[in-house]
């Protein structure tokens, strides 16, 4: 924190003398958006309609620019530069948040959510709501604004798993979050911190023997490749939160606060809708491409996973009675 404070305090002079050369010339504020998801994914499309929104409707006092397929970095460093100011808006998974926001971590524990209906139904209601205030009101100095539906996760490998047993000592690349670590572990296997950008040669070169997401992301990143078994133990639903850069919205304007806000709930609206439709062709390309989609029994794999729930859940037992309340 004190690095980032001097970070701040010797920008200060340097935004203050800026002021008034933009305040005289009017200058547009711009929007730069990272996602580490290539052009055309669904969160990455709904981004974009979400920019020319803001753009319209904020009559091009702010401009916006997508930098998709992770050109600004991977998540870390996105959500990095934009607690600077450096990147103003992005789309990052909770997996990154929850070191730092605690509360988040109810939302990436194993078997939190029954499918990906109830996983909707909760972001769409108080619970969620609540999620992306207690994101904001931190120290993470990001504002948190909408949903992006992330998919349900499973298990890709090279040798196919139809049981727990099979899971047993393969080595499995998860988001850098300790509870998913912990949760392959539960089940056998060997969980492997890594960001996106390195699976494919990992994969290839058999520094792993797996990963875990949803069809759209093994196809888009082409990890079915040397990852043939997809095996549905459905495991992780994870929602996504649209940040902007506290920094960032302290520059807007109450009307334009309330434009940002209106247009990212648009954009995890329009998401959900491509989402459907991408994971249903991604499924059809993937099955195309010769891989074997493995239903498990899931309740083993449930059982498995009860001492991180245990670990992990105690101080959010209310919040989780809640979640499992929504019909």
């Amino acid at each position: 924190m004190d690095f980032k404070r001097t970070l701040l305090a010797a920008a200060l002079p340097v935004t203050a003398a800026l002021t008034f050369t933009l305040s005289s010339a009017a200058q547009a504020l711009e929007i730069k958006f990272a996602d580490i998801h290539p052009a055309g994914y669904p969160t990455v499309v709904a981004e974009e309609q979400l920019g020319k929104t803001l753009v319209a409707d904020s009559n091009g006092k702010l401009t916006f620019k997508m930098f998709a397929g992770g050109v600004l970095g991977s998540e870390k460093e996105v959500i990095e530069q934009a607690q600077v100011g450096a990147i103003q808006m992005a789309r990052v998974s909770l997996g990154i948040v929850g070191p730092v926001v605690p509360d988040v971590n109810v939302f990436n524990m194993p078997f939190v959510f029954r499918d990906q209906a109830h996983m909707r139904k909760v972001i769409d209601g108080e619970v969620g709501d609540e999620i992306l205030d207690k994101i904001t009101n931190s120290e993470f100095n990001l504002v948190a604004l909408a949903w992006m539906d992330g998919g349900t996760r499973n298990i890709y490998t090279k040798k196919p798993v139809r049981s727990l047993a099979d899971l047993k000592g393969m080595k499995i690349r998860v988001q850098g979050n300790p509870m998913f670590i912990d949760t392959i572990n539960a089940m056998g296997g060997n969980g492997i911190a890594m960001d996106t950008g390195e699976i494919f040669s990992a994969l290839q070169t058999g520094v792993i023997d797996g990963a875990e997401n949803n069809p759209p992301t093994l196809l888009e990143h082409n990890h079915y490749q040397n990852a043939k078994f997809y095996s549905l133990t459905g495991h992780l639903i994870l929602p996504e939160p649209i940040v902007m850069s506290k920094i960032t919205w302290e520059k807007l304007s109450p009307d334009q606060q309330v434009l940002v806000k209106k247009a990212a709930k648009a954009a995890q609206a329009q998401e959900r809708t491509l989402w459907d439709a991408k994971s249903a062709s991604s499924e059809e390309k993937l099955k195309a491409a010769g891989v074997e989609f493995i239903t498990v029994d899931k309740k083993p794999f449930y059982e498995a996973t009860a001492s991180v729930r245990e670990k992990y859940g105690a101080p959010y037992a209310d919040l989780i009675k809640r979640i499992e309340a929504v019909q």
